[in-house]
């Protein structure tokens, strides 16, 4: 219990400092611009912010919110997106830790890390999309298009050690079925479904089916269940209507992280009250 602890704990303070750098990506990949270089900076005074300022959440909160030379305010968002940045890591830790901690040998252990690091990845990268697509209604590419060959070395990696080919093929079927549904929505209705969401749609699939049919297909439903109910809300409260833009990238990362956590359980469950199970 202590040692599966202290991993959830480890996640979650990675999960700070990644969080730190997706508010750099935020900021600057929607525009253009590189996010190693140059070192972050207050946009009022130019100071270069210090090392010691620049500790995840501590250092937000020793300095009241507020830039150290100009006094400028500081956005409380930056702090939040860390917290919430390690909150989620730790629940990818501890819905993939636990085969980790289990593993019999050593190459058990390499798989559950593999498929651990790519999850990871996955939360990280749907943080930093979610989070431009509500600021700009956009998913670049420089963070969409990479994630299929990160994600695709990694599961490769995991099937190979693992033997399980099988979940490789489920996830290349998945990568074609939802990639390949989101296109057709967007050729069949133009202007309802970007080709950021088409894009995006592809990896998604690929790492869902991988984990199996139930997380790919409360994934998929779950990104309309979730996005159209935004919608309803909005236009039942006046601040849309039909045919208004609304982002819907942060819900289909939304509804695939629901498959990722309980897809499985909620199709095993489905299927029983059909009497299918």
């Amino acid at each position: 219990m202590t040692a599966a602890l202290m991993i959830v704990g480890f996640g979650a303070v990675i999960g700070l400092a990644v969080g730190s750098f997706l508010n750099v990506v935020v900021y600057r990949v929607p525009a253009g611009l590189s996010v190693v270089a140059p070192a972050s900076a207050c946009p009022r005074c130019g100071h270069e912010i210090r090392v010691r300022d620049n500790v995840p959440v501590v250092s937000w909160l020793l300095l009241r919110g507020r830039c150290r030379d100009c006094a400028t305010p500081i956005s409380a968002r930056y702090p939040l997106v860390e917290l919430a940045t390690a909150l989620l890591f730790a629940l990818v830790v501890l819905r993939f830790g636990p085969a980790l901690s289990v593993a019999q040998d050593g190459l058990a252990a390499a798989v559950a890390s593999i498929e651990l690091v790519a999850m990871l990845y996955l939360m990280a990268i749907s943080i930093a999309l979610a989070l431009i697509d509500l600021d700009v209604h956009r998913l670049p590419n420089a963070l969409v298009l990479p994630a299929y060959p990160v994600i695709a070395v990694l599961l490769v990696g995991a099937a190979a050690l693992g033997g399980d080919w099988g979940a490789l093929v489920r996830g290349a079927i998945g990568l074609v079925v939802l990639g390949g549904g989101y296109l057709v929505l967007a050729v069949l209705v133009p202007g309802g479904m970007g080709l950021g969401d088409v894009k995006l749609a592809g990896v998604l699939g690929l790492a869902l089916a991988y984990l199996g049919w139930g997380p790919l297909a409360v994934g998929a439903f779950g990104a309309f269940l979730l996005g159209g109910t935004f919608a309803i809300g909005l236009m039942v409260a006046g601040r849309a209507k039909r045919g208004s833009g609304i982002p819907f990238g942060p819900w289909m990362l939304g509804g695939a992280w629901l498959g990722v956590f309980f897809g499985q359980p909620l199709l095993d469950g489905y299927l029983r009250i059909i009497g299918l199970a």
